[in-house]
């Protein structure tokens, strides 16, 4: 009886924890602002991601550098077995020696003759050496003055800030094109509106002229014509949701957001939106463009480049040290008792460039041209600024006044089409006029649907150029 409560308890465990998985892995809802999915997407965006990596990654580069302007230090320990010493052949000096203090000392041979020392003492051949050597010992370095070294520290904080300028382009980026698409989809909620309330026109043109058919007053083909109608207003209705859904993907995707997910837009576009940037005539500045920004950051860089190479032309000055101790064995018996000797220095060491073949100068006057480049480059980037800000601007009235040409073209269509309906109702009017009022209709509204699309894209385009967005 307790083994069927514990398989029971272990049982019921099992069961939890796989409902709480379930839960954690439930796809979550979001009711994003247009802001809401910009923050989103400037946290999990893959783009953004890697350019906040690209950071991360230019501080350990730093870090790199920095390391060189600390002490080296190594240490090293490592026994060597040499089974066969080497051998070493040099002039017999022993003998030499010895034939000088036997002439000396007037040593006579064994026939009573004084000792002659020979022509030749030939050679000697011995082996130098133990079986085992042994070393323990550190090195120490420490550069003192370094020109490069030193512009490369100096340029630690720059090389940051370039990074984070870089980080800012991409987020820029990224988060123009997810207002455009944000503002593309909240949009979308005006067209469908229009097409259900085409639908409902439809519906209703359909149900009377069938029972003008049912008494006679009617053909089967304005039956026939009015369904086809019908029939196109719902596909057109189907093709448009999936676009819609289509959309949602992809702002969801650009936002970097699990597809899963469910997404819910809570601003609406309104005309006051749309337009409230029209009164920013002309006030704008480079500073507020984060590409300008990082092209100045650039420059400051090629500037440190220039001073780097300018500096590899002065010494350099380093510091050396080593304590090593040493010892020979016959055998391996380093622990026990036996003789280490000590040997160790200090020095300094100068380095001074005296010719390289010119490549100092060819370095120092490649790093002058590419700041040339780089100066050039915001010169031009200024004048594409006032071009975009123009272009822009222009574009961004022109939609502006289209989309309000087309919203009054649209609502004159639609009091056509009642008009229409009305004459239809009292006898005066034909389904032919119906159907072509309601073409007209539908046309007016693709027509205000892609100007308040075009007006939105333009605005943004206008904020991205005047770097206000």
């Amino acid at each position: 009886m307790k083994h069927h409560f514990s398989i029971t308890w272990i049982l019921l465990l099992t069961l939890l924890t796989r409902a709480s998985a379930q839960v954690d892995t439930l796809p979550a809802i979001h009711h994003f602002s247009v802001s809401d999915c910009a923050a989103y997407g400037e946290s999990n965006n893959v783009q953004v991601k890697n350019a906040l990596l690209d950071y991360k990654i230019q501080e350990q580069v730093n870090r790199n550098v920095k390391s060189a302007a600390y002490p080296q230090i190594n240490g090293n320990i490592g026994p060597t077995f040499n089974p066969n010493v080497a051998v070493q052949s040099f002039p017999n000096f022993i003998a030499a020696a010895t034939y000088g203090v036997l002439i000396d000392q007037g040593v006579r041979d064994g026939n009573g003759n004084p000792i002659k020392a020979p022509a030749d003492y030939g050679y000697i051949q011995a082996a130098f050496g133990s079986k085992w050597n042994a070393n323990v010992g550190l090195t120490l370095s420490q550069i003192l003055f370094d020109g490069q070294l030193f512009i490369a520290l100096k340029a630690e904080k720059t090389t940051l800030l370039f990074k984070t300028k870089s980080l800012e382009v991409t987020k820029e980026n990224i988060r123009a094109n997810i207002y455009k698409l944000y503002y593309q989809l909240a949009a979308s909620k005006t067209q469908v509106a229009q097409i259900d309330a085409n639908i409902t026109r439809a519906e209703k043109l359909l149900h009377d002229v069938k029972i003008l058919y049912q008494n006679g007053f009617q053909e089967k083909l304005d039956v026939d014509k009015a369904t086809v109608q019908l029939n196109n207003l719902q596909t057109e209705k189907s093709n448009v949701e999936n676009t819609i859904s289509n959309g949602y993907y992809g702002l969801k995707l650009l936002m970097g957001m699990p597809i899963s997910d469910s997404l819910i837009l809570t601003d609406s576009v309104t005309s006051d939106l749309i337009k409230n940037e029209l009164l920013n005539e002309g006030n704008y500045s480079y500073e507020n463009r984060p590409d300008y920004q990082l092209l100045q950051v650039s420059k400051k860089l090629g500037e440190f480049n220039v001073s780097r190479y300018k500096l590899s032309r002065i010494p350099t000055f380093s510091l050396s040290a080593s304590f090593m101790k040493s010892a020979q064995r016959n055998s391996f018996d380093f622990f026990s008792k036996g003789d280490w000797f000590t040997s160790s220095y200090i020095g300094m060491n100068i380095n001074i460039p005296l010719f390289d073949g010119f490549a100092k100068a060819s370095n120092i006057r490649k790093s002058q041209l590419e700041l040339e480049q780089t100066v050039n480059q915001i010169e031009g980037l200024k004048q594409s600024i006032d071009n975009d800000v123009a272009q822009s601007k222009n574009n961004y009235r022109n939609a502006v006044a289209s989309m309000d040409l087309q919203k009054t073209n649209m609502q004159l269509a639609e009091s056509v089409y009642e008009q229409t309906k009305k004459k239809y109702e009292i006898g005066t009017g034909s389904t032919t006029e119906i159907a072509n009022a309601q073409a007209d209709l539908r046309v007016a509204q693709s027509n205000y649907i892609n100007a308040l699309y075009n007006a939105i894209i333009a605005k943004i385009d206008f904020e991205k150029a005047a770097g206000i967005l």
